[in-house]
């Protein structure tokens, strides 16, 4: 017997395992979007990219059995990546140049759904059951409890990051404080991940004879540096850090585990990246050679980080790409995967990369990647959130070689990843032929940037009492 609708509905949102009977063959054939997004992790911590230190089975065996990707660009920082993810633009388009806790430095600042695309919003209306569990910091559930709704989400257990003086709120590991359609409460004796991993899995459980997009921005391997349920007992940040890691990867095993029990392996694409390299103070051993995490910089460590995607039938197995890819291609290609457009009224920098992405051919869509920011720098004025620079340096890239740029729109830096991985040898006057060549046509996209950053679009919300305090014209924040 079904369960009344409201019943259902109320035991999914306190999160309980519900039996379903036995249904109808799924009939439709799109594929189900899983989408995990490890927060501050570079290659230098993933045993399938070479990684030393450390051993990621279950992230290892995604590779073997689905397509590595080599050259694949996020920003430096959080937010301005996960901005270009579900909206499907660089920063200089969406505003979010710099990192912005919102629900911390307030300000009347949130992603504004009204005003900006959504991934979300596209795949909900393209006939998608869509959930998302993990951190977020990019709208402030105090004054927009239904925020995650708005935005296309129609199931949702978030941490909301922290606000301001309300201790309790920072946590998003041990005794997390997580916001439900319910409202937002602390979670005693729960790990954050975990909670989120099972709110996942039971919405595979609920659904799954329907397309699903599930988005899980996870909160490991972030640092504070802390135990795990796997390891109660590690101690010093290193060693921490690695089970950190180890966890994720577990957690990750898991989410496969239940695709597998629930018969949705071969419906599933499985995509796993992060947000950014490394925090700056953990070092990791890739290949013989020790990597510093790239966190706030755009060196390679910092922007080119892992992607993997894997699904039974549908993703070459046991592939390496090159292809160039960045963060903001996941709105369109997630769309034609869904057979459906992004959303009009809107500019995209991200193009449709579905045979890419598949791991069909190496062939790009882009003859550059673009990658954006650093140290943070946002200014909080009586206008709203403001970019510290009219324009944000930025590194270019193609197959071979990567082109910095300063914020006066100068070239300052050329250098051949190939050769140079690590980027110590500046070609910018080099006179070799393929120096010159790179240079003259890395250089050419800075005509078509616009003259000025975009600032993020949102329309305020009213002054709220934990915002910051504006006491001068402006106030520059440091992350």
């Amino acid at each position: 017997m079904k369960l009344p609708l409201p019943l259902l509905a109320l035991a999914f949102a306190l999160g309980a395992v519900v039996p379903l009977p036995a249904a109808e063959a799924r009939r439709d054939p799109r594929p189900n979007l899983l989408f995990i997004l490890l927060d501050d992790l570079g290659k230098e911590w993933v045993s399938a990219y070479g990684a030393e230190d450390i051993r990621t089975p279950h992230l290892d065996a995604l590779a073997a059995g689905g397509t590595r990707f080599e050259n694949f660009y996020v920003m430096p920082q959080c937010t301005p990546t996960r901005l270009s993810f579900l909206t499907g633009q660089y920063p200089f388009r969406h505003g979010w140049v710099n990192h912005w806790d919102v629900p911390r430095w307030g300000g009347g600042a949130h992603y504004d759904w009204n005003r900006n695309p959504s991934i979300a919003r596209v795949l909900r209306d393209a006939g998608y059951r869509t959930a998302v569990a993990g951190k977020w910091q990019i709208n402030d559930f105090r004054v927009q409890p239904a925020a995650m709704r708005d935005l296309g989400f129609e199931a949702y257990r978030m941490w909301t990051g922290g606000q301001g003086e309300d201790a309790a709120s920072d946590e998003r590991y041990w005794d997390p404080y997580i916001h439900t359609p319910e409202g937002s409460s602390t979670w005693r004796g729960k790990f954050g991940d975990d909670v989120f991993t099972d709110f996942l899995i039971d919405f595979l459980r609920a659904h799954r004879n329907e397309p699903m997009f599930l988005y899980y921005p996870m909160c490991l391997p972030h640092t504070p540096f802390t135990t795990t349920p796997a390891e109660p007992g590690v101690t010093g940040n290193l060693e921490r850090h690695r089970a950190m890691v180890r966890y994720a990867d577990q957690l990750v095993g898991r989410l496969v585990t239940a695709l597998d029990e629930l018969g949705l392996r071969q419906d599933t694409l499985v995509v796993v990246t992060t947000d950014n390299g490394t925090v700056g103070n953990i070092t990791g051993t890739r290949f013989g050679r020790k990597v510093k995490g790239g966190k706030s910089n755009p060196t390679e460590p910092g922007i080119c980080v892992p992607l993997i995607v894997n699904g039974p039938g549908r993703v070459a197995a046991g592939k390496t790409s090159p292809a160039l890819l960045t963060i903001a291609d996941f709105l369109p290609t997630f769309a034609e995967l869904a057979g459906t457009r992004p959303q009009p009224g809107y500019t995209y920098d991200g193009r449709a990369s579905v045979a890419a992405l598949l791991g069909r051919e190496d062939r790009s869509p882009h003859s550059w990647i673009l990658a954006m920011g650093g140290k943070n720098e946002a200014r909080l004025t009586r206008d709203g959130v403001q970019n510290a620079y009219v324009f944000r340096d930025r590194v270019i890239r193609d197959e071979r070689f990567k082109l910095h740029v300063d914020t006066r729109r100068q070239a300052t830096a050329l250098y051949d990843l190939v050769a140079d991985p690590a980027e110590e040898n500046n070609l910018i006057a080099s006179p070799d032929p393929a120096a010159v060549a790179a240079r003259t046509r890395l250089s050419a996209p800075l005509a078509g940037f616009p003259a000025r950053d975009q600032d993020p679009i949102y329309t305020p919300l009213p002054p709220q009492s934990w915002d910051v305090k504006i006491t001068a014209e402006s106030q520059v924040w440091k992350k």
